[in-house]
């Protein structure tokens, strides 16, 4: 199981809105947030600072173009679901598009690889899959990828993380998956075969930091 965060400190975590008036920009936002707010009242956690009691959020819409950085007052929030819950709930699996679209049918052997290496329900889709999946509204397409996120309280060991990465990489699907860590998120690819220097996401902006010959982050950070 994932170590629980509060709400403010998890990315990715689904937030269903009352509607487009509950979103807070700094300026007027294009027409296409009203409509795909009506389609699906579903915002995603954004990785930033909470300001005030103001969540950051992303609104998505029809294209890749279509995105908006927003806030919500906290109290506004109507319902959450994380992508650890789509896991645990087996969400995919009701799912009348499961044998449409590869990156939804991929899902139960995503669980099993993640089962088998001591992983469970720590893990969640993100990305279209899952808007997908908490909102119920067809985001995903036959071309998406599988977009993933992995909680984990320590980082694995590089041999485990390079054997995670390869059955994933069997799958017929292409996936991109996130190691998120009490000090921020790195790409499970980088951080298994890149160098010692990894990017770090965090709330206050990408770092550059150093691991150790076993893999976990350690050492000064510095500014990417």
């Amino acid at each position: 199981m994932p170590p629980e965060m509060p709400l403010e400190c998890a990315p990715h975590t689904l937030l269903r809105i009352a509607g487009a008036h509950a979103l807070i920009a700094p300026q007027e936002p294009p027409l296409w947030v009203g409509a795909s707010i009506r389609r699906a009242p579903w915002v995603v956690m954004r990785r930033a600072e909470v300001r005030s009691g103001l969540m950051p959020v992303g609104v998505r819409g029809e294209s890749r173009g279509e995105r908006l950085a927003a806030w919500v007052d906290g109290a506004t929030i109507l319902e959450t679901v994380t992508p650890c819950e789509l896991t645990r709930r087996r969400t995919w699996q009701s799912s009348s598009r499961q044998h449409v679209v590869p990156a939804l049918s991929a899902l139960d052997a995503v669980h099993d690889i993640m089962s088998c290496r001591g992983f469970a329900d720590a893990w969640g889709p993100t990305g279209s899959v899952g808007f997908e999946l908490a909102s119920g509204c067809a985001t995903a397409t036959v071309a998406s990828d599988l977009d993933l996120a992995l909680w984990t309280a320590q980082l694995p060991g590089i041999d485990l993380a390079r054997s995670l990465l390869a059955a994933l990489e069997s799958l017929p699907v292409r996936g991109d998956v996130l190691l998120e860590t009490p000090r921020g998120a790195l790409a499970l690819a980088e951080y298994a075969y890149g160098d010692r220097r990894v990017l770090l996401r965090t709330a206050s902006g990408p770092l550059l930091v150093d691991r150790d010959d076993e893999g976990f982050v350690r050492g000064k950070t510095v500014a990417a």
